[in-house]
């Protein structure tokens, strides 16, 4: 018995089962950090004695008694130390040359986005990357972490500013005062929020800790970049904040008591366009400023040491006289300490290796052989001797000069160790990661096996589910797995996130992949017994691959074997561009051929054994043609080679050459806003002309009104100029502008929806559902609109532009079936992809394309915002595909469930190989700066492609009468 379902169900089922795969994949690929085995807290009354000094367990007394740090957000350190430095903040930068101050380069660890930052700051861990998507909505912080040390110290802790330390440390701070850090269109009142309670709460002497968190120039990033016009007055402002922090600390010093410790610090730096989330010098390089009398006074600019950002972490601590927390791989910024005694500075780093050398215990079973560790050993029975001279009253020069010698063996042993438990980052779940990678190789296998149906004129699959489930190597195949997952999570020692599931839903999950397991091996024993695929789904007997069939395998295939490149994955957009200008190429040379060349009738035209039969489609006319349509069809490849020429200056993406001046910077720049303005009010009215053609007369109306709201909106927020606007113009959020579009943007969707189900249930009328899909299409095209930033209008109208010409003068009058249109637009998603200048770095995401419109952070909007603005290249041309699809119903009835499948094989065999080789190169250099991100934006793809193939589903009305 088995179950015939079309190619369109079938393929989205397929997607489905890999985004769980995937899904798996990511939760055992991203590790847990490195934490002690102890669950319970450091105390300062489990801390080990001094070397040979008795039962004497105690901290050097501390340094400071009262701490204020500034925490400016996405600060680079070219801000502090560089001519903007001495430029915009000249007072800190006074500071820095000629104050009481010690000045470091503190780099931090990708992901550079906020809350691993912070957490990297409090616990001194390497916080795992999946940190980057808990940055939306982070849970209250359990470890053991500074916050924590000082509260149960006693300390009281006043905090403003980024809520997202209210909510990792919830009931720590005895005041505070929470700014959202998502909505980036402010970059002025959520830095008054945090100033208005500054001068009120410096003249209070209730608090121990002040903790700053300044959100406005991450924002000013986010909106304009790094050399915006707006970037020189908010370091002014922040300047004149520490200028204020740092005379109320002076005037509060007295003689005798300890001094007050001012520090400013970056969680991140920025990148050149603006954003964060990546590895570049730009975003890791942060400055740390630390500011008190405590410290000798400088007298020159001295070139910064570079430090790493979890260094901060014990230095804080013991300067406060407070345990180190448990899990920090942190190391002592010695300088520090400079003013302290001997004695003082050498308990310091030994308590400093203990708590490295138990955290080396507790994740290294050969920790003994670990150089670190035993580095350690060594210097701490060194300390041991020279404590011995000491307590002896040796005031010899023999004695300062062990001294010095075990001090600088202890910075080799934390320097040593350190670097060993930053390299470990955390321990993958490997059992999760296989079961994932085995999910998605089965979907693929399952979609590759099935093909000659699924591309047959019937577009149906017979799939031998009954016999499948019924037989005995399903059986067997189930206790199998079921005895390796009873295994394996009574062996395993760390946690795995698979085994941690109930024994029911683990068991549904293994009948699952066991049944999806039979199912592919019974069909290929079908084509095995058969030798051939069944005479009904050969289209042709006599058929073979033409040139660019060839071309599309070869490109696709070999695309894929380049994602095995760290290089070729920082500058994939290099590939695609290649592979879309040698499809244009290939186009030219099909069309001088059917023009100029070959006057074959249909019936000599070759077809491919895998591709859709043609022989339902009218016969078309190949004699002369109109002179006007034969060059606007010689034009088209052309016009399209150009237009991908003009976009590839438009955003310089990747790695290599994202430094250099496009002409997305020069168009942002203040002096061309005129160009801008130009360029963005050409580019709308072209828009309009493209999409309106096949719009009722209601949505031509909403979409011209769409349009000009969209440069309204660009106008309220200062990207582009009105004539009659004047150059003091008020800069606004825009809200009212961009609520306006939406409401167009929600009617003209509402419009074709209407259309849509009167075609699905109503009547099965093929024009009405194709406009109805026109009309979605024109949505979608109107809220790309919108949420593109002003220079990229260009790539909106380049995308319309080329669709219209291929499908005109291409698609259909070369007649190329599903297969080879769905290839073809998938290269040219991809490429668009790039063309906007993402890449596959975090930091290329435009978060502030998620604010449009809102007046806070709203969760599920901004995400969803934010994804369809990085994802409007693909989802524009899939869009196009399926409104493309549906007119072509005449010639083929199955272009649709042939178009369906086709898009999911083309994603999902990047996807299936990316997982297996990630998994290789677990251990790679690069794992964590080039291959994790592309693994984010894999899986976040296959979802959006899933989405898609399930619309395509939806709009596969063809139902042919069973036999």
């Amino acid at each position: 018995m088995t179950m015939k379902i079309r190619s369109s169900v079938f393929a989205s089922l397929c997607l489905i089962v890999e985004v769980f795969g995937i899904a798996l994949f990511l939760r055992g690929f991203f590790p847990v950090p490195v934490k002690s085995s102890f669950s319970s807290k450091s105390k300062l009354s489990d801390l080990p004695p001094e070397p040979l000094a008795g039962n004497s367990s105690k901290i050097p007394p501390p340094l400071f008694k009262k701490v204020v740090i500034v925490l400016i957000d996405a600060l680079r350190e070219d801000f502090v130390f560089g001519p903007k430095g001495r430029q915009y903040m000249p007072y800190t930068r006074h500071l820095v040359e000629r104050g009481s101050a010690h000045s470091f380069v503190a780099k931090a660890r990708a992901p550079t986005v906020t809350m691993p930052r912070i957490k990297a700051l409090t616990t001194g861990s390497i916080p795992g990357f999946i940190d980057v998507v808990m940055n939306l909505n982070s849970p209250a912080l359990l470890e053991d972490n500074l916050i924590w040390q000082a509260k149960n110290a006693g300390k009281k802790m006043v905090f403003y500013g980024d809520d997202t330390w209210v909510r990792l440390f919830p009931k720590h701070f005895m005041e505070h005062d929470g700014t959202t850090s998502f909505f980036v269109s402010d970059y002025t009142e959520v830095d008054n929020n945090v100033t208005r309670h500054l001068d009120t709460t410096l003249k209070r002497d209730d608090w121990d800790i002040l903790i700053l968190h300044y959100l406005g120039l991450d924002h000013i990033g986010h909106l304009t970049g790094p050399h915006s016009s707006l970037i020189g007055p908010k370091l002014i402002e922040m300047d004149d904040i520490l200028k204020k922090i740092h005379t109320s600390l002076i005037s509060k010093e007295s003689e005798g008591s300890l001094s007050n410790l001012l520090m400013l610090c970056g969680d991140h730096g920025m990148s050149e366009t603006g954003s964060h989330g990546g590895s570049s010098e730009h975003e890791v390089n942060t400055p740390l400023v630390l500011i008190s009398p405590a410290f000798k006074r400088k007298v020159g600019f001295e070139t910064p040491q570079s430090v790493e950002q979890v260094d901060v972490t014990p230095t804080l601590s013991l300067g406060l006289g407070l345990p180190i927390s448990q899990n920090n791989v942190g190391r002592l910024i010695l300088p520090v300490f400079e003013e302290s005694s001997l004695r003082d500075r050498l308990r310091f780093l030994h308590l400093n290796g203990l708590q490295l050398s138990h955290l080396i215990k507790d994740s290294t079973p050969s920790f003994e052989k670990d150089p670190g560790y035993e580095q350690f050993r060594i210097a701490e029975k060194s300390h041991g001797n020279w404590m011995k001279l000491y307590l002896e009253g040796n005031t010899s020069e023999v004695l300062s000069n062990m001294g010095k010698k075990v001090l600088k063996q202890y910075l080799e042993a934390l320097k040593s160790m350190s670097s060993s438990l930053s390299k470990q980052l955390g321990r993958y779940d490997m059992y999760s990661m296989i079961v994932g990678v085995i999910v998605v190789l089965e979907a693929l296998l399952l979609l590759l096996v099935s093909m000659a149906e699924a591309l047959s004129s019937a577009a149906e699959v017979d799939l031998p589910l009954a016999s499948s489930l019924c037989s005995l190597p399903f059986y067997l195949t189930c206790l199998f797995f079921s005895a390796v997952h009873v295994m394996m999570c009574t062996s395993t020692e760390s946690s795995c996130y698979f085994c941690s599931l109930s024994w029911a839903l683990a068991f549904g999950v293994i009948v699952f992949f066991s049944a999806l397991l039979c199912v592919v091996l019974s069909i290929t024993g079908r084509w095995l017994s058969w030798g051939n695929p069944p005479a009904k789904t050969q289209t042709s007997s006599n058929s073979g691959f033409s040139e660019l069939d060839t071309l599309l395998l070869t490109g696709t295939l070999g695309h894929v074997l380049s994602l095995g490149a760290s290089s070729f994955i920082e500058e994939e957009h290099q590939t695609w561009y290649f592979l879309l200008n040698t499809l244009c190429l290939a186009l030219f040379q099909d069309v001088c051929r059917k023009y100029f060349r070959e006057k074959k009738s249909y019936k000599d035209l070759e077809e491919s054994p895998f591709l859709p039969s043609k022989e339902d489609a009218p016969t078309p006319s190949y004699g002369p043609r109109g002179s006007n349509e034969k060059w606007l069809a010689l034009a088209t490849p052309l016009v399209s080679l150009a237009c991908c020429r003009v976009l590839r200056s438009l955003n310089q993406t990747g790695v290599q050459w994202a430094h250099l001046p496009d002409l997305g910077h020069w168009l942002n720049s203040s002096e061309h806003n005129v160009a801008l303005s130009l360029l963005a009010a050409a580019s709308l009215a072209l828009i309009f002309s493209l999409v309106q053609r096949r719009c009722s007369l209601v949505s031509k109306v909403a979409l011209a009104l769409g349009l000009l709201g969209v440069y309204s909106y660009r106008a309220a927020v200062g990207n582009v100029l009105f004539p009659w606007q004047r150059d003091g113009r008020d800069i606004s959020k825009g809200t009212v502008e961009a609520r306006f579009v939406y409401i167009f943007v929600l009617g003209i969707l509402f419009t074709g929806a209407k259309d849509l189900l009167r075609s699905q249930v109503i009547t099965s009328d093929g024009r009405l559902q194709s406009r109805g899909l026109w009309e979605v299409y024109s949505g979608v095209v109107l809220l790309a609109a919108l949420l593109f930033r002003p220079h990229n209008l260009p790539v909106l109208l380049c995308c319309l532009l080329t669709q219209a010409m291929m499908a005109r003068y291409i698609w259909k009058e070369l007649q190329y079936d599903a297969a080879q249109t769905t290839i073809m637009h998938y290269w040219f998603g991809q490429a668009f992809f790039y063309f906007q200048g993402n890449s596959n770095n975090i930091a290329t995401v435009d978060i502030s394309a998620g604010f449009v419109g809102l007046d806070n952070y709203v969760e599920i909007p901004a995400i969803f915002l934010t994804a369809f603005s990085t994802y409007a290249g693909p989802l524009l041309w899939a869009c196009h595909l399926v409104c493309y699809l549906s007119s072509e119903r005449e010639r083929s009835t199955a272009a649709m469930s042939h178009g369906c499948y086709c898009f999911a094989l083309l994603r999902s065999i990047p996807a299936a190989a990316y997982v297996v080789l990630v998994t290789a190169l677990r251990y790679h250099l690069f794992i964590w700066s080039v291959f994790s991100p592309k693994l984010l934006y894999e899986g976040m793809h296959t979802l959006v492609t899933t989405a898609v193939c399930v619309f395509f589903t939806a709009m596969d009305q063809n139902r042919p009468a069973r036999t």
